[in-house]
């Protein structure tokens, strides 16, 4: 394929079609960590070179793979084979869900056979051990992926990872968990209100006080005797980018927090956003407009714009003071570099760092995209530095 006159230098599936080229390259950069097979992405591509926009399409396609992949498993009586592809299988079929709107029937029940096929693949592996656990929240309780640290210490440090606008806890653990976990950081991965099973199943849409399930999350792993409670950090991706620093700001507890993409004011990302569409102008947007009404659970642009009014990081960031890192792509297209600067300028944090990739050394896009491992291993470095989790408690 030639690349296009702009330079661009990352995988691009779809040239004309941002949020379908994003979808792609969620997919595939879950592959070091066994979400992916290339070969299979690939399929799944070159079926639908000819639907480019057709959401449906995208889901059937992804699930009929999921089904293909899956099958391959269950006729497999070794362990390790059924947990590699039940893993991909779970990854392929959250990956076409996330299209869908509205959300149907068929699309929410293979949502949840995902989960349950994500859970018996953890169950058929023990490196890394992962735990579904529930977290107590406001009289009900969050999903989340207990992924435990290899570690000999009897408390280990920790990671809170929140989701971002629209991916799920099984997806970010396709983002280098069993890395991070490898270096002897536990993780827990939440799906908060506006993601995953928590929208999806127990109604409990979007809002912006993080900190409310953030210090749920932290308790949480607090009350644990296989984690440090003075080493628990918290990090998410994409709008996790205002999720982490404002639960970092609000909850002191946290001993340190990473936005793995920067977030300043998501009310004014919006308003532009909207604003384009209504001129019928391109947007880069990683899944449909309409996903911000179904997170809140509004009818209307208007009402979705009034929830958005708390998403600010100005006046919040200014109380941190635990270690801050963020990383983000230079050539980020949803959320501008300048966010970024503002974000990094604005914290409290005495020990804080921002790191921008570039399209030279990879990384460039929206959340390391391009290039998950360069972000990652940057990450993961910064947090063994911080957490120390060679460290006994």
């Amino acid at each position: 394929m030639a690349l296009p006159q702009t330079g661009e230098l990352a995988f691009m599936f779809f040239p004309g079609d941002y949020r379908w080229s994003m979808g792609m390259l969620l997919a595939l950069g879950a592959a070091p960590w066994g979400g992916a097979e290339l070969d299979e992405v690939n399929r799944v591509a070159l079926s639908l070179k000819d639907r480019v926009g057709d959401d449906t399409a995208w889901f059937d396609e992804w699930s009929q793979m999921a089904a293909q992949v899956e099958k391959r498993g269950r006729a497999s009586h070794h362990p390790r084979t059924r947990s590699a592809c039940l893993f991909r299988a779970a990854n392929y079929t959250h990956v076409g869900e996330r299209f869908l709107l509205p959300k149907s029937a068929d699309g929410l029940s293979a949502y949840m056979h995902a989960v349950e096929n994500f859970k018996e693949a953890a169950s058929l592996t023990d490196r890394p051990r992962i735990e579904s656990v529930e977290v107590s929240y406001e009289g009900t309780s969050l999903p989340a992926l207990m992924v435990h640290a290899e570690s000999k210490n009897a408390r280990v440090p920790a990671m809170v990872f929140f989701d971002g606008f629209d991916v799920t806890k099984e997806i970010q653990y396709f983002r280098g968990i069993p890395d991070l976990v490898a270096r002897g950081i536990s993780c827990l991965i939440v799906d908060g209100p506006g993601n995953g099973e928590a929208i999806r199943f127990r109604g409990l849409p979007l809002h912006h006080e993080t900190e409310r399930y953030g210090s749920a999350a932290y308790e949480y792993l607090a009350a644990r005797n296989d984690i440090d409670p003075k080493r628990i950090g918290v990090i998410a991706i994409s709008l996790g980018g205002y999720y982490a620093p404002r639960a970092a700001s609000m909850e002191p507890r946290f001993a340190c927090c990473v936005s793995w993409g920067a977030q300043w004011d998501y009310y004014a990302t919006w308003k532009q956003r909207l604003e384009r569409l209504q001129r019928a102008e391109a947007v880069s947007l990683s899944v449909a407009s309409d996903h911000l009404l179904w997170i809140f659970d509004v009818k209307t642009p208007g009402e979705a714009m009034k929830r958005l009014e708390g998403f600010r990081l100005d006046g919040v960031v200014q109380k941190m003071r635990c270690p801050f890192l963020i990383v983000h792509g230079e050539g980020d297209a949803q959320i501008p570099l300048d966010f970024a600067r503002k974000c990094h300028e604005a914290s409290g944090s005495p020990r804080k760092t921002l790191k921008i990739f570039t399209r030279a050394e990879g990384g460039f896009h929206h959340c390391q995209i391009d290039n998950n491992s360069i972000g990652i291993e940057y990450m993961w470095d910064w947090l063994e530095d911080v957490l120390e989790p060679s460290r006994a408690a």
